[in-house]
């Protein structure tokens, strides 16, 4: 269990000091005499005064308890008692599970929770839990840029890229410089860039006061009157403009699976691992067809799935430049609009290519994209055109498959939400907008009925980038409670989010660095924390993945003790270790969602009537 040193101030009296001191040995001896068959799960990052509040009890033994206590951390006085509720009985590793909830308890502070024999971790209720959250997480954002890298202070992958599958001779010269990295690999897709890119000018505009001005455009320190989060959209926009560079061209991927050649730095990366001597990496023309240089094809059959994440990044990022750089949004207006087109000359689905592993992102749906593509063409000119078209798009994909599914191929529906319900929801009135309203609502409907059952009020599928199902869902749910007003699904919400900073049977948080004092990935799978040690901060590591999966993926190898042993099970496995890339590697896709989401939670507490409540008395 850690403790937090963090919220003793080192410039107490030699008498506070000293008590303080006694509490804080007081504490740590009784976590370490607690029984080690029990633990009690919180959110590491902490709770808002006002929110669903609540952690799980956990015992390998059935152990059965009916109360719990909540204990003010420097006067060890239990503040709140509540009824530890039923036994969910056995999920994962645990034999019962009880959730623990003290939501009625609004005071501000630091706490534990002490339930049978188990002991908390000290969390904090305050306001200021998720300030700064999104912007902190913005660090890995930049730290994943292609092209000029500012955490490097270097450049990498300048010389990007030659064509293929296009309509000119193979290798043939174009900028595609630029960009993010994928993930620890420096593959760079359209699918997942544009998704992040949409998440990231979509929190910009739904939740501005979140995010400050710290860093210039090319990602280094200093002030340039633009947010953090808008330079760090633009970067996305730049590389997306510069691959649909023409009406009638559009590429959907940069370098392969040939990237796959061991850890190394991107800015010591040659180029030259299976690509071709000083000529950049490949990038892949959206053709519409099936892909793949080496053994393995996917299974594409349009190109509307890529060209509706295009379409809607370009449109979102006109109505936000509109006032700030009318030149760049004039182009940007353009580029949406000859995407679209672009999609609704070949419907269907664009895979990535793979080359000579089995792995790619298996989208299988297109309608969403194009879905979500017609509504930002519809508030960027308000032609009813994309109106009409955006509805009927919605019609044909109401629920993202996955949700309710046992499990799913992977990416094989992606987004993992539809923001397209969400933008036509917030345009229309009457029947139209409560259709869309209900879409959601039945999509969550099919999780709640599985999460129901256990006491984590886990209902997303451990399958692989399990975390950024998690966060998607918990974004969906927020998006549904302020269409809708309807707070049901609440403690659901709450629950996903919880679960991404360490209410998990793991008792680990799945970002990088947050909180500090935290239990956060100490070994990602990623080459600069591996190679050099640098801390990847604000990232969203994939998370858990059934242990059928782990045990089937290939070239897997764990390089260090288990911390994690005792909380394993035949149901799903995470490890802290460089050498698991299906639970441990970041990704940039899901840090973007992530940014959304606490940029979410951090206005949501901004304006909440618990803000300005006094903290607990002393």
């Amino acid at each position: 269990m850690l403790v937090s040193f963090k919220s003793f101030n080192t410039n107490l009296s030699p008498c506070k000091t000293t008590v303080a001191l006694i509490i804080l040995v007081l504490f740590t001896k009784i976590l370490s005499a607690q029984d080690t068959s029990t633990w009690i799960r919180i959110n590491q990052l902490g709770y808002a005064p006002g929110a669903v509040k609540v952690a799980v009890f956990a015992s390998k033994s059935a152990e059965k308890i009916t109360s719990f206590m909540v204990i003010d951390t420097r006067t060890s006085k239990v503040i709140f008692r509540g009824k530890a509720g039923k036994d969910f009985g056995s999920y994962g590793p645990f034999a019962s599970l009880y959730r623990l909830n003290f939501s009625h308890f609004k005071l501000h502070g630091t706490f534990y929770i002490k339930a049978g024999n188990a002991v908390s971790p000290q969390f904090k209720i305050a306001n200021d839990v998720y300030k700064g959250a999104a912007d902190f997480a913005l660090r890995y954002m930049r730290q994943q840029r292609s092209g000029f890298n500012p955490f490097l202070n270097d450049s990498c992958h300048t010389r990007d890229g030659y064509i293929i599958y296009g309509p000119v001779p193979d290798k043939t010269h174009i900028d595609v410089s630029g960009g993010w990295h994928d993930a620890t690999d420096y593959l760079q897709y359209v699918t997942t860039s544009a998704n992040a890119t949409y998440h990231l000018l979509a929190a910009y505009r739904d939740f501005p006061s979140a995010f400050i001005d710290n860093h210039l455009a090319n990602g280094r320190n200093g002030k340039n009157g633009i947010p953090d989060i808008l330079d760090e959209g633009k970067w996305g926009l730049d590389w997306l403009l510069k691959m649909h560079p023409r009406p009638d061209w559009m590429f959907n991927q940069l370098a392969d699976d040939r990237d796959h050649a061991g850890f190394h730095l991107p800015n010591k990366d040659s180029v030259d691992y299976g690509y071709g001597k000083g000529n950049g990496r490949p990038v892949y023309f959206l053709t519409g067809e099936p892909q793949g240089l080496g053994k393995y094809k996917n299974r594409t059959t349009g190109t509307a799935s890529t060209a509706g994440k295009f379409t809607s990044a370009f449109a979102l990022g006109a109505q936000i430049y509109s006032k700030r750089d009318k030149t760049f949004a004039r182009l940007l207006e353009q580029k949406s609009l000859s995407a679209y087109a672009y999609g609704l000359k070949k419907p269907g689905v664009a895979q990535t290519a793979p080359n000579t592993a089995p792995y790619f992102y298996e989208e299988d749906n297109w309608a969403d994209d194009m879905e979500l593509g017609a509504a930002a063409l519809y508030e960027l000119t308000g032609k009813n055109q994309y109106l009409k078209q955006s509805i009927h798009y919605a019609g044909q994909e109401p629920v993202t498959p996955w949700m309710g599914a046992d499990t799913a191929r992977h990416y094989q529906w992606y987004p993992f939400h539809n923001f397209g319900h969400y933008e036509i929801a917030n345009t229309v009135r009457g029947k139209e907008r409560e259709l869309l309203i209900g879409y959601y609502k039945e999509g969550i409907e099919r999780v709640w009925r599985k999460a129901a059952r256990n006491g984590f009020y886990r209902g997303i599928p451990f399958i692989w980038c399990s975390n950024n199902l998690t966060t998607s869902f918990a974004i969906q749910c927020y998006l549904y409670r302020k269409l809708s007003g309807d707070r049901t699904y609440e403690p659901l919400e709450q629950a996903c989010f919880d679960w991404l900073f360490g209410c998990n049977p793991w008792g680990k948080s799945m970002v990088y660095g947050l909180p500090a004092d935290g239990d956060t990935p100490r070994d990602p799978h990623s080459s600069l924390s591996h190679l050099y040690h640098y801390p990847l901060d604000g990232a969203l590591v994939d998370g858990p993945v059934y242990t059928s999966i782990f045990r089937s993926l290939k070239g897997l190898e764990l390089h260090s003790a288990d911390r994690y042993s005792a909380f394993q099970s035949n149901l799903a496995v995470y490890y802290d270790d460089y050498g698991d890339y299906s639970t441990n590697e970041p990704t940039m896709d899901g840090t973007a969602s992530l940014i959304y989401l606490l940029a979410a939670k951090e206005n949501e507490v901004r304006h909440s009537k618990h803000f300005f409540k006094k903290r607990a008395q002393r």
